[in-house]
């Protein structure tokens, strides 16, 4: 499979890493477009030897980190404000009421976020994950184990049961 077959087989996972990132269907599927041009453009610096998911997570993220600085610079936004003026509330009222996976990991902070869905859900090893974070071994590690135990605590304490 040449490169742009590989390519073009990643896009459901890339899709799926930008929305974890995004958190919104347009603004993933921006994201996905700007890094597969990153990546076409770039096709030279990918190494054969290196597995191409990996490279093009980190490409991902990298992007998003663009865009999450232009965001604060310019003030811009991609959905009206009424939109966000409940992210990060619960959509429940109280305790009682289970919380799904994806509502507790779209509470997780972003460096958390990116890891599980990296790890987790995407199936990196924990190298590959942390290079594509651009991040030591370590860090990963780290953000990687809070995520875990934080998921486990707002999952936990949204189904009643002890944490």
């Amino acid at each position: 499979m040449d490169f742009n077959q590989e390519l073009c087989a990643l896009l459901p996972r890339l899709r799926r890493f930008a929305r974890t990132l995004a958190r919104d269907p347009a603004d993933a599927d921006d994201l996905v477009q700007v890094a597969l041009e990153r990546a076409l453009a770039r096709s030279a610096q990918w190494r054969p030897d290196a597995r191409l998911d990996a490279w093009v997570f980190g490409i991902v993220r990298n992007a998003w980190i663009d865009e999450v600085r232009s965001r604060q610079r310019g003030q811009r936004v991609f959905a009206p404000e009424e939109q966000g003026a409940l992210v990060g509330e619960s959509p429940f009222e109280g305790q009682d009421l289970a919380m799904s996976v994806q509502s507790a990991l779209a509470r997780l902070p972003e460096e958390q976020r990116m890891a599980i869905a990296l790890v987790l859900i995407e199936g990196l090893s924990y190298r590959e994950a942390a290079e594509a974070m651009d991040v030591p071994i370590g860090t990963l590690t780290s953000r990687l184990a809070r995520g875990r135990e934080a998921l486990q605590q707002l999952l936990g304490g949204a189904a009643g049961v002890g944490a």
